[in-house]
């Protein structure tokens, strides 16, 4: 396989570190360009009497998108060896973004991190990475976290 479009998810975690460090180290060896994807979950919408948005939630997405495009320059200066980077932040529910954007991005590999979390909590949440490798229609390299 010869991936020319990788898309990688990540967030501020350490997982997501990992992924965006084996995503450029694949985009280098392919030569590939690379779109960080971030993820903005929605918050619980609040409805003023006039059936618009409460200023305080419009604020905070504002600051959630701009604090969404500085974590992506940081990965990008840490890893992004000069590799061609798009920023990709969205408003979704992850699962559904990623995948939207890989749609949208035309993807040709998603590479996510997975919390490795396990009991009781995988089996009410999941995981986000196991969502997206079983929806996505490329494929996907999920990256353990790993103590």
């Amino acid at each position: 396989m010869n991936f020319k479009k990788i898309l990688i998810a990540v967030d501020n975690s350490v997982c997501s570190e990992l992924a965006a460090k084996a995503g450029y180290e694949l985009a280098s060896k392919f030569n590939a360009e690379v779109a960080l994807v971030n993820i903005i979950e929605p918050a619980p919408a609040s409805v003023n009497p006039d059936f618009t948005l409460a200023p305080v939630f419009l604020e905070a997405y504002d600051n959630s998108k701009e604090n969404s495009h500085l974590l992506l320059e940081e990965i990008a200066n840490k890893h992004g060896m000069g590799i061609a980077t798009t920023y990709l932040s969205i408003i979704d529910t992850a699962t559904h973004g990623i995948i939207q954007q890989a749609d949208e991005w035309g993807a040709e590999l998603i590479v996510i991190g997975t919390h490795g979390r396990g009991g009781i909590y995988h089996f009410l949440m999941g995981s986000v990475a196991e969502h997206v490798a079983r929806k996505s229609a490329c494929p996907v390299m999920i990256i353990p976290n790993k103590d």
